[in-house]
């Protein structure tokens, strides 16, 4: 039997070890694929449980999925014989670079998990941050959508809103309306506590419980000033301030009592 050639041979190993390399390749991927997949489903799952927002729900997944992926394409590669270190330096290299581009997009980003994840607000609530009031129409990754009281569409980077202070108006469920009804100094003070009090516990969004609060908080310049505080809940905050107002002056005027606006007395002393 006529012996191979050794140059032939040694092809022969070659070609026998890298196809052996490339099915253990293509095996290292499959598998990895599948577990990828296996950790994408395990997220979505433990998350739905949390009751965590879909959208940080389906991005986490999908982070864990492309991760997994990654590694297992560099693990493929290099039992292919593929040098993977300069791979990994590269990939290394322009993550760092995409992330300083992406410098303010990513703060956004990070203060978008924190807000999904610790709700200091959700969407349907009254609320004043970054200095806008309104209610949250919209809690994105990115930014976070207001609705003023005007009507006005207000878009807020994340990283704003969690930069600076966040009041929550509707967390509680009820708030204290604060207003301040000057009259005059010649204006009983118990009968005006008395018809204040009642026109605020007339109003029908004035909650009982806790009792609304009527008292003298100043002797100002020109006027004895009453401190009016009803509760209501949040969502009739402005009716209760514009109607408890409203009301109030037509009662101090059905009934004689004046509401007076600055005064100053001026005296002249005419000299010989």
């Amino acid at each position: 039997m006529q012996e191979i050639p050794e140059y032939l041979q040694t092809a022969v190993d070659m070609i026998t070890r890298l196809g052996l390399n490339v099915l253990a390749a293509i095996a290292i991927f499959i598998v990895g694929r599948w577990i990828a997949k296996a950790v994408r489903r395990f997220f979505r799952r433990m998350l739905s449980k949390n009751n965590t927002d879909p959208t940080l729900a389906s991005f986490t997944a999908n982070l864990a999925y492309y991760s997994a992926l990654t590694v297992t394409i560099i693990a493929a590669l290099s039992r292919v014989g593929v040098q993977t270190a300069s791979l990994v330096a590269v990939v290394g290299a322009a993550g760092l670079a995409i992330g300083l581009a992406l410098e303010g997009s990513l703060a956004n980003f990070a203060a978008g998990v924190l807000l999904i994840l610790f709700r200091p607000f959700k969407v349907g609530d009254f609320v004043e941050a970054a200095g806008v009031v309104g209610t949250v129409q919209e809690i994105q990754l990115f930014s976070t959508r207001l609705k003023t009281p005007e009507g006005k569409r207000v878009i807020l980077p994340n990283s704003m809103v969690t930069g600076d202070k966040i009041v929550n108006n509707s967390a509680e469920g009820t708030l204290r309306v604060d207003m301040v009804i000057g009259v005059s100094y010649d204006a009983d003070i118990d009968q005006t506590r008395q018809i204040i009090t009642e026109v605020v516990e007339a109003d029908p969004y004035v909650l009982s419980d806790p009792a609304p609060i009527v008292r003298v908080t100043e002797l100002a310049d020109s006027s004895v000033n009453f401190a009016v505080r009803p509760w209501t809940e949040a969502a009739h905050y402005l009716d209760v301030y514009f109607n408890v107002q409203e009301n109030v002056k037509k009662r101090l005027d059905a009934e004689g009592i004046s509401i007076p606006f600055p005064q100053q007395e001026i005296r002249l002393f005419q000299q010989n």
